[in-house]
Formats: C-alpha cells, structure tokens, sequence
C-alpha cells in the first residue's frame, strides 16, 4: 500500500501516538508479540517499510487484543487522553473490512469519546442526538441525523430502563440484551454515521441508568445492615449471595466499600455484579423478616399488656425487641435474584 508523503507523516504521527497505548496494553495482558522496533527508534522521516511493518504490527495486535482488555485498561491507565481516544477510534473507523470485535471497539471508543469531552454535569434531557453528533463530530461526521426505523427501539429500551427502581429489576427485564441484539443485528448498518450516534447516546445513557442503580443498591446494602445492626443482628445467612450462612455483618460492610470502587468499570458484569444484586436480596429479605418479627412481638406484648390492665395491673411498658445475633434463615431462592451481566465481553 502506497501513500503521499503527507498521508505517510500523518499515518506515522497516529501510530507514534498510539503505539504506547498498545505496548502497555501488550504489558498488562501478556501479548506475547515482539515490539515494533521502528515505531520505538521514532524514524523520522519514515519509510515507506517502516510504515508497511507497523502497519502490520497494529494489525496483529488488534486481532490478539480483546473487547474487555480495551475497556479494562482504558478506565484505568494514565494514558488516556481525548487525542488518544480520537486516534484509536480514527485507526479502528479506517479499517476497511471490519469484524465484530472492531465494531464493539468502535461502540466501547464512541462512548468513551463521548464521556471524556462531554461536561460532567450534562443532565440526561440534554443529551439527544443534536448533541452527542456535535461531540463526536471530530471523529464521526453525521450531517443526516435521520434515525432509521430498525433503530426506534432504542428509545423504548431506554424509557423502560429508566422505570426501573433497582439493578436487579434492569439485568432481569432483559433490556440490556434487547440493546445488545440490536447493536449486533444491524451489521454493516452500525456503521452508517446516524446509527453510530444513536448508538453511543444510548450506550451513555443506559450507563447512567447502570451506574446510578448499583450505587443506589449499595446504598441501600449499608443503609440495611446498619439497620441490622442497629436491631442487634451481627450476623447474616449470605449463601444465596455465595457468602457464608454465617456471615459478619461488619465483613459485608467493609466488601461494601471495596465493590464501590470496583465498580467503577463501565457496566460491571461477572460474578461479582451477581454478588451485589443477590446480597441486597438477602439484606432485604433480613430487613423485612425483621421489621414483622418486631411487629409481631409488639403486638403480643400490648396483648399482655392490655389483659394484665383488665386484671387491674397498672403493668410497665411492653418489653424492647431483641433480635438474635444470628439472623433465621429463609428460602435462598426467594431472595436470589436473577442476574445477568450487561455483555459477557469474554463471549465476544
């Protein structure tokens, strides 16, 4: 492939520029590929050859290097930056024949883009199509905003995952995997430039909704067990969260504390996201069984009481409620939840 001088400066400009990214990222994940010894002694002017090799280098790596890796490293290396961002989703958005794992990178960097350019505080009503197509103008064009009719679907999806009041109630409606059909059905259609905004703005969104909804189940988690605790409880039966039947209450505080940092990649899935969601279940269900203990020995005490004043008694007050320090256990299947991660990116 033969280039002008000026789009061989360019094209080694982009690679100069990407080429740390994916040598840390060949670091991190154990990439057994040799390094690209051009690109590294930074030949200026460049070669048609050297250009050719680390051409094929990109390539190669790009096939070795898996959708989950890319999100992994990007939400957590330094490197990051909004040109970096650009370069990689120019380098992906150049290819000219494209496999499924280049378009799940492209819809992971279209998202990303648009999450590190866009303003903290941007509240959801103003980020419609106008708007997201103004932020990734630099790497996508879009002068036709038209959505198509095969994409209408993803304003439903959207208002029914906004409706929902809890993580476990959005992994179990199937709304996620509905996107997910979406995105992979559409082929080479994804790559059409209106259908690659409407894309990235329902991926933001729904990872608002996702975000917003774990921490809000976290919350709750600790708000629980500090009720619990409060009530005299010390301890949980957790194995419908696969944690003991034993399980200190100030144990599940502290893995509490540590998921919400965890928790920051983009749509957590895995084991540990299941975690989360069968735990508040269980802390739930604890909290319920609890409250009608309480009722109910409350209710026997004005009983005795109200039979002790008809006897003449001028009896006390009705006794406090005590809750043993090891909560009783109930059905695991009532209160495990049906969880599904956002997209097993090992599967893609």
């Amino acid at each position: 492939m033969t280039v002008t001088p000026q789009d061989l400066h360019s094209e080694w400009r982009a690679a100069r520029l990407l080429y740390p990214l994916y040598a840390a990222l060949a670091r991190e994940f154990v990439i057994d590929l040799p390094p690209c010894r051009d690109l590294e002694n930074c030949e200026q002017p460049p070669s048609q050859e050297s250009a050719d090799l680390a051409r094929d280098w990109f390539e190669e790596m790009d096939q070795r290097i898996q959708v989950h890796q890319l999100r992994q490293f990007l939400q957590t290396t330094i490197l990051t930056s909004e040109e970096a961002l650009r370069a990689l989703l120019e380098h992906h958005l150049r290819k000219e024949e494209r496999n499924p794992s280049d378009r799940d990178k492209i819809d992971f960097l279209l998202v990303q883009f648009f999450s590190h350019c866009a303003p903290s505080r941007l509240e959801d009503g103003d980020v419609d199509m106008d708007y997201v197509a103004q932020v990734l103008d630099p790497v996508v064009s879009a002068p036709d905003l038209t959505v198509p009719d095969w994409l209408k679907p993803l304003d439903t999806f959207m208002e029914a995952a906004e409706g929902c009041r809890s993580l476990n109630e959005l992994l179990s409606s199937g709304i996620l995997e509905k996107g997910r059909k979406l995105k992979v059905s559409s082929g080479d259609n994804y790559f059409q430039p209106a259908a690659m905004v409407a894309f990235a703005r329902f991926s933001f969104l729904m990872r608002r909704v996702f975000f917003r909804l774990m921490h809000q189940d976290l919350n709750a988690i600790v708000d629980g067990l500090r009720d619990l605790e409060a009530r005299g409880v010390s301890t949980l039966d957790c194995r419908a969260a696969q944690f003991s039947a034993d399980e200190p209450i100030a144990r599940l505080r502290m893995i509490c504390q540590s998921w919400k940092v965890m928790f920051h990649a983009e749509y957590s899935s895995g084991q540990p996201l299941r975690m989360l969601v069968d735990l508040r279940n269980v802390v739930d269900a604890a909290l319920a069984r609890s409250a009608k203990g309480a009722s109910g020995k409350t209710t026997a005490a004005q009983a005795r009481a109200a039979a002790a004043g008809a006897d003449g008694d001028a009896g006390g007050n009705a006794p406090e409620f005590e809750v043993s320090g090891n909560a009783q256990s109930w059905d695991e299947d009532a209160v495990a939840g049906h969880a599904v991660g956002f997209e097993d990116d090992n599967k893609n």
